[in-house]
């Protein structure tokens, strides 16, 4: 019997010890980690949403076997792990895959990581001040990124251009949108914060609730039933496949469907439909070309430092889908952070004056409240001198 976390997960002068998980997807990764485990991984330019994954899980360390940070973007993502507390050992290489497995004990020390005393990998420390450096130099390259963003955006236009453009070849789709409002939730920056705000709204409208990959994950922990998922099926829990939501694969311009094995795998029906962009377009086009009143979109993908997080080099469907059902889209990307409601001290210190106030003013203007308390504090005094004769 192996273990457990809590028991390993410990500092010591030398080091901390730890059980080691290891991945090469990071997405994959963080559904197996525990707190203070050390995450292995292979993630170059971490991005912000898998940082913040990471985060939630609370590793001792993060060791990667590629650069988190190689300055070709300004990404937040590895500033935001060390931020937390979190020590990142950069650049191990991919020999530690071949020397810890999954779940073996290790031990961290400094930049290095150790097997029953055996060095099995060594890397850089990331500091803040290093990565405030690089985020600060590639800003400077953005005006070449966005050109040649938008060189790629207008190549795959043209390239695609009569199955982005011209009428979409939906696929039978079963979940009723005509005249509904429809939330679709992506696992983008701030996902699960922004889903968290809009409660009020999901319980009095009761929209259609879609989850792109991990965001059905996300519906779920918030206590929703997702009604449809759409996606690569890749970022997505089993036990959410199996919960009688409707399954929409994104398949390939290629004709690939890969998302689709691993559905039939499971015994599980699904629909495939075939298009060029993302899931996440897939998700607004249905959604629209089916009757939608309204498409409220949280995580949503907009800006060229997001695509770049995504891996994506251009953005012709995205903007095209967009530009198609702009009329019913409204974008809750930062819902979270427009309002922070704070209740200080000092607003419950008020409260209970006001209160006490309003209690003093009701016995000064109620005869029968005073008549009571007169009766009361009789029934106090007699009960206090019977207690008196008694000794």
């Amino acid at each position: 019997m192996k273990p457990s976390t809590q028991a390993l997960a410990r500092d010591t002068d030398a080091g901390v010890t730890a059980i080691a998980r290891l991945d090469k997807k990071t997405k994959n990764l963080v559904k197996r980690l525990h707190p203070g485990e050390v995450a292995i991984i292979d993630h170059t330019d971490i991005d912000r949403v898998s940082a913040e994954s990471l985060i939630e899980k609370k590793p001792s360390f993060v060791v990667n076997v590629a650069c988190s940070l190689t300055g070709t973007y300004p990404n937040l993502g590895p500033l935001t792990i060390v931020a937390s507390g979190i020590t990142i050992i950069d650049e191990v290489g991919p020999d530690v895959f071949e020397k810890v497995k999954e779940e073996d004990v290790v031990e961290v020390i400094g930049n290095e990581v150790f097997k029953r005393g055996e060095l099995v990998a060594a890397g850089r420390l990331l500091t803040m001040d290093e990565m405030e450096l690089r985020i600060e130099e590639s800003k400077k390259n953005l005006g070449q990124h966005l050109a040649d963003f938008a060189t790629n955006t207008v190549e795959l236009l043209e390239a695609e251009k009569e199955i982005l453009i011209e009428s979409v070849d939906l696929p039978h789709i079963a979940t009723m949108f005509n005249g509904k409002h429809v939330l679709i939730v992506v696992r983008g920056h701030d996902f699960k914060e922004d889903l968290a705000a809009l409660r009020s709204y999901i319980r009095e409208i009761k929209p259609v609730l879609v989850g792109v990959d991990g965001g059905a994950d996300a519906l779920i922990e918030n206590g929703y039933k997702p009604n449809m998922i759409v996606g690569d099926m890749d970022s997505v829990t089993d036990d959410a496949l199996r919960g009688k939501a409707e399954l929409v694969v994104h398949g390939y311009a290629d004709g690939r469907a890969p998302g689709k094995k691993r559905l039939d795998e499971l015994g599980l029906a699904s629909t495939v439909f075939h298009y060029p962009g993302t899931s996440e377009d897939i998700a607004m086009l249905v959604a629209y070309e089916k009757g939608a009143e309204m498409i409220v979109l949280v995580g949503g993908h907009t800006n060229l430092v997001e695509f770049m997080d995504k891996g994506r080099k251009g953005m012709a469907s995205t903007f095209l889908v967009r530009l198609r059902v702009g009329s019913a889209l409204v974008d809750a990307k930062g819902v979270s952070e427009l309002y922070h409601a704070r209740v200080k001290g000092w607003h419950l210190a008020l409260m209970a004056v006001a209160a006490l106030v309003t209690i003093v003013i009701i016995i000064l203007l109620s005869e029968p409240a005073r008549q009571f308390i007169s009766l009361m504090a009789m029934r106090f005094q007699v009960w206090l001198m019977k207690l008196q004769s008694l000794f």
